[in-house]
């Protein structure tokens, strides 16, 4: 696997989407950036930490078994190898809320973004963007951040828990290869923040509303039990989970 290590860059994403074009990238590319200056997170926000503080990388991966309809299984399987990490640091209360941010309790520790790269209506390749937070300690305007600094009070070497996260990849995707899709499904609808309790939820309308979250589909809508009974299903763009 070949890992580019830069000093400053727009977006790993962004980077990983240019040279994978220019060089006809066949091989799994891993690029890690100690500063972001456009960092991306979900729905077009922007990701921003301390320089050097933080682990903000992406992967590149061709993808020759999976479908644009299977996407999805490939964030769950990259949350659950973020999750796995965190636990074997002994963080505390690890869940993922949905569809990629990784808690511990209620505070945010890591994000995922995955892009697709479709070529000839087909998935060829996918781009998993990752901003994990390490030993960060202080946030302006993210009253919520934490980090694995702040959860065990000890500072960490980037690289060691770079090369932790690469090996648990490695891991889930060959369950992806292998098609384990609901043994994956399964272990991510496990460790769902607030499975199986009342929570409140908001459209872009501005309307609240109480469900209960009760799974994922395959590709990727919340499964929400909501009154008298009647089960829904939504897309990110349609609801937000408030917390």
């Amino acid at each position: 696997m070949r890992i580019d290590k830069l000093h400053t860059i727009d977006s790993t994403n962004e980077y990983l989407r240019r040279i994978s074009k220019k060089e006809n990238a066949q091989e799994d590319i891993v690029v890690w950036a100690l500063e972001q200056t456009t960092g991306k997170g979900q729905m077009g926000t922007l990701w921003r930490t301390k320089k050097g503080k933080n682990l903000t990388f992406s992967v590149y991966r061709k993808i020759k078994r999976i479908t644009i309809d299977q996407q999805f299984f490939a964030l769950m399987a990259a949350s659950l190898a973020v999750k796995d990490v965190l636990i074997k640091l002994h963080i505390k209360k690890v869940s993922v809320k949905w569809p990629n941010d990784i808690l511990t309790d209620k505070n945010k520790i890591c994000g995922i973004l995955i892009e697709s790269v479709i070529k000839k209506n087909k998935l060829d390749a996918m781009i998993i963007g990752v901003g994990l937070n390490v030993n960060q300690t202080e946030w302006e305007e993210l009253p919520r951040a934490t980090s694995i600094k702040t959860e065990t009070g000890i500072h960490f070497d980037l690289e060691e828990i770079l090369t932790m996260l690469l090996n648990q990849f490695h891991h889930y995707v060959q369950l992806l290869l292998d098609a384990k899709f609901s043994e994956i499904k399964n272990a991510y609808e496990a460790c769902l923040f607030k499975k199986d309790k009342p929570a409140t939820f908001i459209t872009p309308e501005k309307n609240r509303f109480v469900g209960i979250i009760k799974g994922v589909t395959n590709n990727g809508k919340l499964i929400l039990l909501e009154e008298d009974g009647v089960i829904n299903k939504y897309d990110l763009k349609e609801i937000q989970l408030l917390y």
